[in-house]
């Protein structure tokens, strides 16, 4: 649904029509979702009702331009590259039918070719003119679609691109996604696989604290082993939710240390007032391929999936100096409201209306006290252990006074 929206504000922006993208969405759903209307035919018919209720009898097709990568700053511009592939991924869901890294001499870039675009397939390391495709944007982070509008046309000479330069870090140094990084670290966990894309997934850390890895199938890198320690070359770090991660791909490459790495913990802890819960809370779906919250049924990544329901609280406490983000996971949430993940779903069903739990969490939380101990990662600390603490009286604070002067 999301790509369908940015393709028809796309093109009544070139018509320079600005439509809200609710009003579009709430349209595309009815035709597709309540009418059976095939999605092309729905983006047609969306479109062509924009251009006349604003005057435009004809539409004009969408210009595109000619751009580098590193010229690429916002969503929804149709434009022509000329890049090299320099990594191909795994896709996650059947809609893609290719997913990877393109580059330019002015940096690189993530791309995504719909199933439905019917396309031909794009080669590692091959050097491409790809015209009319559309710009997208999640959490800072620039990528281009190629849908049925857009062309792929081989060149002969090829683009000069490189990867970004690979540094050597520590886990704790890794601040944000789209890096290539070096790391020696432990395997302190591993997880089973949740998709076929992904061969090894879990924890590994090094004396400055722990972050998650994954390693995919089409690497054909050979697997971790929890308890060793190994040095990771060539990886690339994410970022979800404000977790950190990396990505074992097909550049990377796996050496065994002969000297354990010892590993550290980034646990902090944090007093204070719960002031608000944030929306985003309380019943949620997610992605079943990314974990991603889902908005309105629609993975940013993977387009609209059938999701999965989670229990979450995103919330803010002040101590009176200074304010902390929390999140808190499924279990940690069921126990502290006293609510559980079915009894949550059944309360939604019931009011038709998922926003009645986040309210009951609110109300059985905000202006409580709580002492929480956790990672913190980036704003957010991530609540492994929460107690509720007896809030500072006008008595404490006295006797604190009087305390000092008698010092």
């Amino acid at each position: 649904m999301k790509e369908l929206v940015d393709q028809i504000s796309a093109r009544l922006r070139d018509q320079k029509i600005e439509v809200p993208e609710e009003e579009i969405a709430s349209r595309l759903k009815k035709l597709i979702e309540d009418f059976r209307v095939p999605e092309g035919e729905a983006r047609r018919s969306v479109l062509n009702y924009f251009l006349k209720e604003h005057g435009v009898t004809f539409p004009a097709r969408a210009s595109s331009e000619k751009v580098k990568i590193s010229e690429i700053a916002g969503p929804g511009r149709w434009v022509d590259l000329e890049v090299k592939v320099l990594d191909l991924w795994e896709p996650a869901t059947e809609a893609i039918s290719q997913t990877g890294l393109i580059g330019d001499g002015s940096g690189s870039m993530k791309f995504v070719k719909w199933t439905k675009s019917e396309l031909p397939d794009l080669e590692l390391g091959k050097s491409y003119r790809l015209k009319r495709v559309v710009t997208d944007e999640f959490q800072g982070r620039f990528s281009v679609k190629l849908n049925r509008t857009s062309q792929i046309e081989p060149l002969e000479k090829e683009v000069e691109a490189q990867l970004k330069r690979v540094q050597s870090m520590k886990v704790v140094e890794i601040n944000e996604p789209g890096l290539w990084v070096d790391l020696k670290v432990k395997v302190t966990q591993l997880w089973e696989a949740n998709s076929e894309a992904i061969s090894q997934s879990g924890l590994i850390g090094d004396e400055t604290g722990s972050i998650k890895f994954v390693k995919w199938a089409k690497a054909d890198l050979p697997d971790l082993e929890e308890g060793k320690s190994y040095h990771l070359l060539n990886l690339v770090t994410d970022e979800f939710q404000g977790r950190f991660s990396v990505k074992l791909n097909r550049t990377s490459k796996i050496e065994l240390l002969d000297v354990a790495v010892e590993v550290g913990s980034q646990a902090a802890e944090f007093a204070g007032a719960l002031v608000d819960v944030q929306k985003g809370s309380g019943l949620i779906k997610r992605c079943p391929v990314c974990k991603r919250s889902l908005a309105k049924g629609v993975c940013s990544e993977h387009g609209k999936v059938e999701g999965t329901y989670d229990l979450r609280i995103k919330a803010v406490m002040d101590d009176g100096r200074r304010v902390q983000d929390v999140l808190i996971n499924r279990e940690t949430t069921e126990r502290l409201v006293g609510l559980t993940l079915d009894e949550a779903k059944q309360m939604a069903m019931e009011a038709l209306d998922h926003e009645v739990v986040r309210s009951l969490i609110e109300g059985k939380l905000v202006g409580r006290y709580f002492s929480v101990t956790g990672p913190r990662v980036d704003r957010y600390l991530l609540v492994e252990t929460i107690n509720e603490a007896q809030p500072v009286t006008i008595a404490d604070v006295d006797e604190l006074i009087a305390a000092m002067e008698v010092n």
